[in-house]
């Protein structure tokens, strides 16, 4: 069992696909989401997209508007134990709208952005440490 370097742990959630935020509401209830990422400076961004939601008053927005404190998570599990891992960026969010930049890195790192780009809110997180596992 090791712990990863920050810079290890980094390179390592900036290749994987998706993630997991956790956020907490002002009493501290958490509440984890799936979610798509971009590298943008030497934060991340998310983005509220066009993919079918059954509201447009997010959960995790009220929760960063009332408490910034998030945590992103990736992983691996596998039955051989000898290969998990997981990686984790802790930091600080803040609302805003999709810019340019972050909408070339999202068209960039996926896709499916270039026929229906992310137009809507922007979640940007600044990250203040970067952790990681590997067995």
């Amino acid at each position: 069992m090791t712990s990863m370097s920050p810079e290890d742990a980094r390179a390592t959630f900036l290749l994987q696909p998706h993630a997991v935020l956790a956020t907490a509401d002002a009493s501290g209830v958490p509440h984890l989401v799936p979610v798509v990422f971009a590298a943008v400076d030497d934060g991340l961004a998310l983005v509220v997209d066009h993919k079918p939601k059954r509201t447009t008053d997010l959960k995790r927005l009220r929760n960063i508007a009332a408490n910034p404190h998030v945590s992103l998570l990736a992983e691996h599990y596998s039955a051989d134990w000898s290969t998990l891992w997981w990686v984790r960026a802790d930091g600080t969010a803040r609302i805003g709208s999709v810019t340019p930049e972050m909408l070339a890195a999202f068209q960039a790192r996926y896709p499916q952005y270039n026929e229906v780009p992310p137009a809507g809110t922007a979640v940007v997180v600044t990250v203040v440490k970067w952790s990681g596992w590997t067995a």
